[in-house]
C-alpha cells in the first residue's frame, strides 16, 4: 500500500517521495549573506516535532567537519568500525545519482522500501505540525533530521556523521553530547559564507566541538590550527592532532581509496575509532603503536569505498579493440588544495596506468606490443562562486611538475537541476543554454597555456573558432580548449576522437565539481544500461514534454534521473552556473 492507502508501485512511490522532497529546496543563494545561521534554533524544533530529542542523545555518534577529506575521512571509519563487528549508520553528502547514497546502513545504502517508510514518517509529522513560524525544513535540512531518525530506528551502534558546509551552523550540530569530533583538512572553501582567512574558517569548523568531548584533527597551517586550539581550550576539549599512517601499517596491503592523502584521511580516521572505542568501552586488540593495525583497523581501511573521489572509469563504448583507450579519473575536487592532490593523483595513476601489463586477452595483448601514446585531456567545471585562477593554475602546474601536460581542456556546463529531484526532470539540453561562465573558464586556461610557453596572455575570443557538434549545439574551439554546450556532446567528442585514434590511449581527469562528476557518472550509468548513445542523445534534444523516450528509458533504470542540486550540503541550496 502507498501513502494514503492507495495501492501504488514502488516507482510511482518514490517519485512521489522525489516531489515532496523538491518542495523543501529554497531558491536562495548560496551567497545570499542573509543566510548564515538562518534560525538555527528552528533545528530544536523540529527535533521536538519528531520526538528525536532522546532518540539523538542516546546514539554514539562521530562528527567530522573539514574542508577537505572529511568525506574519506567518515567512510574510512564506518568501514572500520563495521568490520569490528559494529553495525553502523553514515550520513554524507551530497550524493551523485540516488538521494539514498547518503545514508548507509552497515555499509550499504538504505533500501527503498526503508526510506520511503522512514520519510513519510517525518515529512507527514512537520507538515501536519509547522507553522508561519516554524516553516518546514529546507532540504539538507530535513535530510539531516532524517538521518538521525533512520539510525535511531535502525538501532545502530555508531552513527558517523559528515557535516555538510561549515560547522556551527550545520543541520547535523544539533548534537550535543558525540562521542568524539574530528576536524578534517582545511583550506580556503565558501568564503562567501565561512569567512576570508583560514582563522575564520578555522572557527566555522570548530562550531563542532563540544564541552569536554575529545576531538582530533590533522596537521593544520599555524593561523588555522592556533583557532582550533582556541576554541578548544575554552570548552575544555582535549584537541590532539592525527598523523598520516604508514603504509607498512596495512601489512602489504593498500588502502581503498586512491591518493597520498589519503594517508592522511586514513589517519584522521584510525584515531577517531580508536577514541571512539575506548569511550565507550570496547576494548582494541593487538593494538600497536608502531607496527600493524589490527586486522579490522586494516580490512576496514582497505576494502572502503566512496564514489566520485579518486575513481577510475573505462569506458565501454570505444570499439577499438583494447579495453581503456578512453578512460575517466572521477575526483571531485573543488578547492585549491584539493586541486592539487587530485593533479598528483591523476599524475601517478596515468603513469601507472600506462606502464601496466596486458590485460588477458590476445587482442589485448597485441595491442599492446606496439607503443601506446597517451593523451591527457581535462573535463572541467566548477561553481561561479569558485575562483578558476585559484583552481587551474594549480592543476595545471603540479600536473606539469609530474611530466603530465593537457593537450585539450573541455569546458561543459553541469546538466543537473538544480530546483527539482526527481526522474521527470532529467535534463534536456537548452538550445539556449548560458555558457558564460565556460567562456571565463576557457579564457582562464589559454591565458595559462600561452604564458606557460612564454608568451603573453591574448584576446581569447579573437582565437576560438565557432562550430557546430553532430548535434547541431554550439561549441566554441580554441587552440588548448573547447567549450561544449552540454556534457554528453563532450563525451561525444572524446569517443569520436578515441575512435579515430585507434594507437592512442586517451586519460580524461573529470575535476572541479563533484555535480559535474556526478553528471558523468549519471550518463555513463545511463549509456550502459541503454547500449546507444545516439538515442540518449536524441532523448537529450526531445522538447520536455515529449517523455516516451525517457519513460521508455527510466522502466530498466528508474534511479538514475534523480537529480544533483547546488551545494545543497548548505543550509540553503545553491544555484550553479
Amino acid at each position: 500500500m502507498a501513502k494514503g492507502g492507495s495501492v501504488e508501485s514502488v516507482a510511482g512511490r518514490y517519485e512521489t517521495m522525489l516531489d515532496a522532497l523538491s518542495s523543501l529546496i529554497t531558491k536562495r543563494s548560496r551567497a545570499d549573506k542573509s543566510n548564515k545561521g538562518d534560525r538555527f534554533d528552528l533545528l530544536y524544533d523540529y527535533l521536538k516535532i519528531l520526538e528525536l530529542e532522546d532518540a539523538i542523545s542516546e546514539l554514539k555518534i562521530i562528527h567530522v567537519a573539514g574542508t577537505k577529506g572529511k568525506g574519506s575521512t567518515c567512510t574510512f571509519a564506518e568501514s572500520i568500525l563495521r568490520n569490528c563487528g559494529f553495525r553502523t549508520g553514515l550520513f554524507t553528502s551530497p550524493h551523485l545519482i540516488d538521494v539514498r547514497e547518503r545514508f548507509r546502513l552497515d555499509g550499504v545504502e538504505i533500501s527503498e522500501e526503508k526510506f520511503l517508510e522512514y520519510f513519510w514518517w517525518c515529512y507527514d509529522r512537520l507538515k501536519e505540525k509547522t507553522s508561519d513560524d516554524v516553516p518546514m525544513p529546507t532540504y539538507f535540512r530535513f535530510l539531516a533530521l532524517l538521518a538521525f531518525k533512520i539510525f535511531a530506528a535502525e538501532k545502530v551502534d555508531v552513527a558517523i556523521l559528515e557535516v555538510g558546509l561549515g560547522g556551527r551552523f550545520d543541520a547535523t550540530n544539533v548534537v550535543q553530547a558525540p562521542i568524539v569530533c574530528g576536524v578534517s583538512s582545511l583550506g580556503y572553501d565558501h568564503m562567501e559564507i565561512l569567512g576570508n582567512t583560514l582563522g575564520e574558517i578555522a572557527g566555522e569548523k570548530a562550531g563542532i566541538f563540544k564541552h569536554e568531548i575529545p576531538a582530533f584533527t590533522v596537521p593544520q597551517p599555524d593561523e588555522a590550527m592556533k583557532v582550533l586550539e582556541e576554541k578548544a581550550s575554552k570548552l575544555n576539549v582535549n584537541l590532539q592532532v592525527a598523523h598520516p599512517i604508514d603504509a607498512s601499517s596495512l601489512n602489504g596491503l593498500k588502502l581503498a581509496l586512491e591518493g597520498e592523502h589519503q594517508y592522511l584521511n586514513a589517519g584522521l580516521a584510525v584515531a577517531l575509532c580508536t577514541a571512539w572505542l575506548q569511550r565507550t568501552g570496547h576494548h582494541i586488540d593487538n593494538f600497536n603503536q608502531t607496527g600493524p593495525l589490527p586486522e579490522p583497523f586494516i580490512k576496514g581501511l582497505t576494502t572502503a569505498s566512496l564514489q566520485g573521489r579518486a575513481q577510475i572509469v573505462h569506458d565501454q563504448f570505444t570499439d577499438i579493440g583494447s579495453v581503456g583507450d578512453l578512460v575517466f579519473y572521477l575526483d571531485g575536487a573543488h578547492s585549491p588544495e584539493s586541486m592539487e592532490a587530485c593533479a598528483k593523483w591523476f599524475s601517478l595513476c596515468t603513469r601507472d596506468d600506462n606502464h601496466q601489463p596486458s590485460l588477458n586477452s590476445e587482442a589485448q595483448q597485441q595491442a599492446d606490443e606496439r607503443s601506446k601514446d597517451t593523451t591527457q585531456i581535462l573535463l572541467f567545471n566548477c561553481m561561479s562562486v569558485r575562483d578558476p585562477q585559484l583552481l587551474l593554475p594549480r592543476l595545471l602546474r603540479t600536473c606539469a611538475s609530474h611530466g603530465v601536460h593537457f593537450k585539450k581542456a573541455l569546458f561543459v556546463p553541469n546538466i543537473s537541476v538544480y530546483h527539482k529531484v526527481g526522474s521527470h526532470t532529467l535534463p534536456t539540453v537548452d538550445p539556449q543554454v548560458d555558457l558564460s561562465w565556460q567562456f571565463a573558464l576557457q579564457r582562464v586556461w589559454e591565458n595559462l597555456m600561452q604564458s606557460d610557453k612564454g608568451g603573453e596572455a591574448s584576446n581569447t575570443d579573437q582565437v576560438c573558432e565557432e562550430v557546430k557538434d553532430d548535434t547541431g549545439m554550439s561549441a566554441r574551439c580554441c587552440k588548448n580548449s573547447s567549450v561544449f554546450s552540454s556534457l554528453p556532446s563532450a563525451i561525444k567528442w572524446l569517443r569520436d576522437t578515441a575512435q579515430k585514434d585507434r594507437f592512442v590511449r586517451f586519460q580524461v581527469l573529470v575535476t572541479g565539481s563533484l555535480h559535474l562528476v556526478g553528471d558523468r557518472q549519471h550518463w555513463f550509468i545511463f549509456f550502459t544500461e541503454q547500449g546507444n548513445f545516439s538515442t540518449v542523445l536524441n532523448c537529450l534534444l526531445m522538447d520536455s514534454e515529449q517523455s516516451v523516450c525517457w519513460n521508455d528509458a527510466r522502466s530498466s533504470f528508474r534511479c538514475l534521473p534523480s537529480t544533483l542540486l547546488g551545494d545543497d550540503r548548505d543550509p540553503i541550496c545553491s544555484r550553479t552556473a
